[in-house]
């Protein structure tokens, strides 16, 4: 960088792309960090009349807050508006009430602007010490007091936000607290009251090389000082250790929390909401089940419900979008960006694979009723939320029936229909028809009920040799006139059955005569050597005469 002067303050954007640099009171200069592109410089000068710059911080890539002596003024993408001015409560205290810009703010949680104000206080039987209030700051309108974090302890902290949790450094004690404001809190009618997720914690230890000649640095590594009175900390997640001369990137360890937080629909809550989480809930899924009791199914069936309300609102999002995009109202001035897929969008296909098949496979001694219970859950919880189940859901459930001779089950299922009509499950169905001979019947009765399977009941009907069932079939749906008459000539020889072969011949002459004024099959039809053997069977004559089905 050229020297300019004395650097008051120097931040980069998240992600690293641009970075802002403080000189004087009145300018912050930009510097792009663009791979493949030059180090384009440019400025932006405070807006606001003998105002002063004291800090300024990034809250997304591209959109920056300064903070002046006069208000605060909001950047974004080169416009510029004025947030309007707003006072904080300073302590009761007149010792506490020396107020530092350290205490002060700012930072995005959940896609918000808010200022989080350090508020310390001592602790008395009526005041259980410091705590943070966040000030949510709108585009437009005032500035509203939203919610209080309860430090409940005194003395010199820091904070960070870390995947929307505003983490709470606490020095003399040399824990962290974790605070999540979308889990449910109290609310006193003005402001949600937090207290931490979890008992303070300590940052998990972390070990640095030693410097110095080989000799020296081949040594083991030693610890680093946690909570060092010479670390200063940045936002979002930053912490430099001055001293030692390192920079850290803070992070959310979730798989721990798994443990820590008894009551499992707090935990999907808080889960649900943090970056990389999709393989922490399924494994939450999968212990939840393993070590499940008949007791259980309740809270199982809270969780899957939390899962599906995400799921369902990822394809809400979807659908809206590809609706907007084929009706060209995305090419309007407020262009629709397509949905993200968050991790906490946990679908069928995530489920069925880590958790749901692997939870009817394990050998476990749990009841099988349990386990059908737990799979039909889910599907009522699918259903809840009027997402189309997949077919290879219901067959893990049939198979599972099955498997555990639970036929009078799977025979309530689909007689009263707690298994949707699918093609896919009428085929499993007379896949089963050797270990349990009336699922024939109920695969046809599903078929039937399709209306679009006619094609599949008469294959089926002419896999099982029932010849005449199928030609009744394709009358009674009105398609005896468009079928091929030597698919079933075929299927009617290979029976054996002469008589058989008679009747299924007779009908389709008498179909030739009434469609073509002739009872002889055209070459099309590719018929001849099965006229040849009735011919062979019956005699000439016996073309002559007629049957009736």
């Amino acid at each position: 960088m050229e020297d300019k002067g004395e650097v008051k303050c120097i931040k980069f954007s998240l992600g690293n792309k641009i970075l802002a640099v403080q000189r004087t009171p009145k300018v912050v200069d930009f510097i792009n960090f663009i791979p493949d592109l030059p180090q384009t410089e440019y400025s932006q000068e405070c807006k606001t009349k003998n105002a002063n710059i004291l800090s300024f911080c990034w809250i997304t890539a591209n959109e920056i807050v300064f903070i002046t002596d006069q208000g605060i003024e909001f950047y974004q993408s080169g416009t510029m508006s004025k947030m309007p001015k707003f006072e904080i409560e300073l302590p009761a205290s007149p010792k506490s009430a020396n107020l530092s810009l350290s205490d002060i703010i700012m930072a995005t949680i959940y896609g918000q602007l808010y200022v989080l104000y350090l508020k310390h206080q001592p602790r008395t039987p009526n005041n259980p010490g410091a705590e943070v209030i966040l000030y949510y700051l709108p585009r437009e309108g005032q500035c509203k007091k939203m919610h209080i974090l309860k430090l409940n302890t005194t003395g010199k902290f820091a904070l960070n936000v870390v995947d929307n949790l505003v983490v709470v450094h606490h020095q003399s004690s040399q824990t962290s607290m974790l605070f999540d404001i979308k889990l449910r809190a109290e609310f006193d009618g003005a402001v949600t009251i937090h207290h931490q997720v979890l008992p303070a914690l300590s940052i998990h230890p972390c070990k640095i090389p030693r410097a110095g000649p080989s000799a020296v640095t081949a040594q083991s590594p030693v610890s680093c000082e946690l909570y060092s009175s010479s670390w200063t900390v940045f936002q979002p997640d930053i912490i430099i250790n001055a001293s030692e001369g390192y920079l850290w990137c803070l992070q959310i360890k979730l798989q721990p929390i798994v443990h820590m937080l008894q009551d499992k629909g707090r935990l999907m809550d808080f889960l649900l909401q943090r970056k990389d989480c999709k393989m922490v809930i399924l494994s939450v899924c999968c212990q939840m089940l393993s070590a499940a009791e008949r007791g259980s199914l309740p809270v199982i069936a809270i969780i899957f419900d939390k899962l599906n309300q995400v799921y369902k609102e990822y394809l809400e999002a979807e659908q809206n979008y590809t609706l907007a995009v084929e009706s060209g109202t995305s090419r309007s001035s407020v262009t629709q960006k397509r949905p993200v897929r968050a991790q906490a969008v946990i679908d069928q296909s995530d489920m069925y694979t880590h958790v749901l098949s692997v939870f009817t496979e394990k050998k476990q001694d749990l009841p099988h009723k349990f386990v059908s219970a737990v799979l039909m859950e889910y599907i009522r919880s699918l259903n809840q939320y009027q997402i189309t189940v997949q077919h290879y859901l219901y067959e893990l459930v049939i198979k599972t029936l099955v498997q555990h001779s639970l036929f009078y089950m799977l025979h309530q299922f689909l007689q009263y229909h707690v298994l949707s009509d699918s093609k896919p499950l009428a085929c499993l169905l007379l896949s089963l028809e050797s270990t349990y001979p009336p699922a024939h019947q109920l695969s046809l009765d599903m078929l039937k009920r399709l209306s679009t399977a006619n094609d599949e009941i008469v294959e089926v009907l002419l896999s099982k040799h029932q010849v005449l069932g199928a030609l009744r079939f394709v009358r009674s749906v009105g398609s005896h006139d468009n079928i091929s008459a030597r698919k079933f000539l075929d299927a009617a020889r290979q029976t054996g059955d002469a008589m058989l072969f008679y009747t299924t011949f007779k009908f389709f002459e008498q179909r030739n005569q009434r469609l073509r004024g002739s009872s002889h099959f055209t070459p099309g039809e590719h018929c001849e050597e099965h006229v040849t053997h009735f011919k062979n069977l019956f005699g000439e004559q016996a073309l002559l005469t007629s049957t009736m089905i």
